[in-house]
């Protein structure tokens, strides 16, 4: 239906932040509505989409999650070229996660275009450790 595709359009965007601050998990909760507590770094680059409607039009989000470790920061900083956006995530519970946003914020300048940057802290450890004591505390009363 080509009246349908005038109103199709398709975004790249890239989380970025250090390894193990929960963007696989966020990418997963918001492509698949699934959230996984025993994911595994990512290596390189993975790669997901998503179709939302904004003002009646759909907009297919493609958004690149890659790893936060040093040795692939050559391969995931080609992903931010052509990037309308990036996500750039670190742990609410691991200060050093925001100690180097500043380093984040300089890599994204370096390699991207004039991109909306949105920070977002994760409370993936705070979760965790709500569900222990949760559990422990069930356990204790049944």
């Amino acid at each position: 239906d080509q009246n349908q595709d005038q109103h199709f359009w398709s975004d790249n965007m890239v989380l970025i932040g250090d390894s193990g601050v929960g963007k696989s998990n966020l990418l997963s909760r918001f492509t698949r509505n699934e959230f996984n507590l025993e994911s595994k770094s990512t290596i390189g680059v993975e790669f997901a989409t998503r179709s939302i409607q904004v003002d009646g039009k759909t907009i297919k989000a493609q958004i690149w999650d890659t790893a936060g470790q040093e040795r692939y920061r050559a391969i995931t900083s080609a992903y931010y070229r052509g990037a309308v956006g990036a996500l750039l995530v670190y742990d609410i519970a691991k200060h050093l996660t925001y100690e180097n946003v500043e380093r984040w914020l300089k890599e994204l300048r370096d390699h991207a275009d004039n991109n909306i940057v949105i920070m977002l802290s994760t409370v993936r450890r705070l979760f965790l450790s709500w569900i222990h004591r949760r559990s422990t505390h069930n356990t204790t009363f049944t």
